[in-house]
């Protein structure tokens, strides 16, 4: 079967009320950005989407009529990665030349979709025209029975049907019966703009994919540390971050040379609190990146309890230097759910590669669970005589990479 059109599903967005249409005219344009991911980059450049797709709405759908050759799974592959979107139908449409026609094409999509006749099936007509000389209710009977005559095998079940049989009249008829699922949450942009504390582990890369999924764009800060990180280390949080914009759309990833000051914290301070000290720096660097970018907010992997700069106590210590909101969407999750997003999402096999970033390799033996914030002020005060300097040192190294 080739397909001419597909018909794209949305939920949350249908309860938007009077901010409704912002929401579908922001879907519409990561629709438009997925399908560029199409078309070969040398003919995007001589005839541009419009030639190979028209992207459309009309009463409560957004369709997509496919204007040229394409390949199936490579566009439905880029639009199950379009946050909004909860399915994605094929369509084959027909035009209006008289309900006998209309039934020869349905009997037809019905012998080249399935092989195996041995199934149950409901017709479920919508007959957005009214001035279709048959209702929706007629349509449904007649086309049933005309399906019967020629499959007779075939039964009909109207409560659970294993094939629904959606034929919608409107200036043309569509003809769908199979939903590849999407991602569902929100268009990415319409919730604002965030800094993700990106690592080289399983957690970070599933919090940007999860925090993107609400709406949010995402720029992403990854600390370094030459020569005790890799370069490998490094282009393994750029392939994560590829990964995630896969779903988010392009990310700002700065790169963050941190040696100087891991190696401050390690030389001045107590072994125990080597991680939550670290950490506040990094969170420091981070709100400044934040900032600049005109962010809302930080988004971290972090999960109660997971490890000891995760307890509620560590939590409360590295929230303390920060004045933007901290957002934690995998916070209540525990590592064996984490894994299994990290998997469905596809950064998993990258983030267990045996490159270590610079939250593994400076983490003390015995660290501090329940940290006492008063306590890791003070031990801060021993960095008094140098930190500015290799703080704002640390700013100017940052390496900013468009990641697509």
């Amino acid at each position: 079967m080739k397909y001419t059109a597909f018909l794209i599903k949305y939920a949350e967005i249908a309860i938007k009320g009077k901010n409704r249409g912002l929401f579908e005219d922001a879907l519409v344009k990561q629709i438009k950005y997925a399908l560029k991911k199409s078309i070969p980059s040398q003919d995007l450049e001589e005839k541009g989407l419009s030639d190979w797709f028209e992207v459309t709405k009309a009463s409560g759908r957004i369709y997509i009529e496919c204007l040229a050759d394409y390949d199936f799974d490579e566009v439905a592959g880029n639009l199950r990665c379009v946050f909004g979107i909860t399915g994605i139908c094929p369509v084959k449409h027909v035009a209006d030349e008289g309900f006998d026609r209309l039934s020869e094409e349905v009997i037809r999509y019905v012998d080249e979709v399935y092989p195996d006749k041995h199934r149950t099936f409901k017709v479920n007509a919508r007959r957005a025209r009214k001035d279709y000389p048959l209702n929706s209710q007629e349509i449904n009977m007649e086309l049933g029975g005309r399906i019967l005559d020629r499959f007779p095998e075939m039964k009909v079940d109207v409560h659970e049907p294993e094939i629904w049989l959606n034929i919608e009249i409107r200036e043309r008829i569509y003809i769908y019966s199979e939903t590849i699922p999407g991602p569902g949450g929100m268009p990415v942009g319409t919730n604002g703009k965030g800094m993700l504390l990106l690592s080289g582990g399983i957690d970070s890369p599933v919090a940007g994919y999860m925090i993107a999924k609400r709406g949010v764009k995402i720029d992403a800060v990854y600390f370094h540390a030459p020569p005790y990180t890799s370069e490998r280390a490094k282009q393994k949080v750029i392939d994560l971050a590829k990964t995630v914009a896969k779903y988010s759309g392009p990310i700002y990833l700065h790169v963050i040379n941190f040696t100087d000051i891991q190696m401050e914290i390690y030389e001045k301070c107590p072994k125990d609190e080597l991680t939550i000290i670290m950490r506040r720096y990094m969170m420091r660097i981070a709100e400044d990146l934040a900032k600049q970018s005109e962010c809302l907010g930080l988004i971290t992997g972090e999960s109660i309890g997971q490890v000891a700069s995760q307890t509620m106590q560590s939590l409360n210590c590295t929230n303390e230097v920060c004045t933007l909101p901290v957002y934690r969407p995998l916070i209540g999750f525990d590592k064996q759910e984490i894994i299994e997003r990290s998997e469905q999402i596809g950064t998993y096999a990258t983030s267990i590669l045996p490159y270590e970033d610079c939250c593994t390799i400076f983490v003390a033996k015995h660290p501090v669970t329940k940290p006492n914030l008063n306590i890791i002020k003070r031990s801060e005060k021993r960095l008094s005589e140098r930190i500015d300097e290799l703080y704002q040192k640390a700013l100017e190294s940052d390496e900013v990479i468009i990641v697509r």
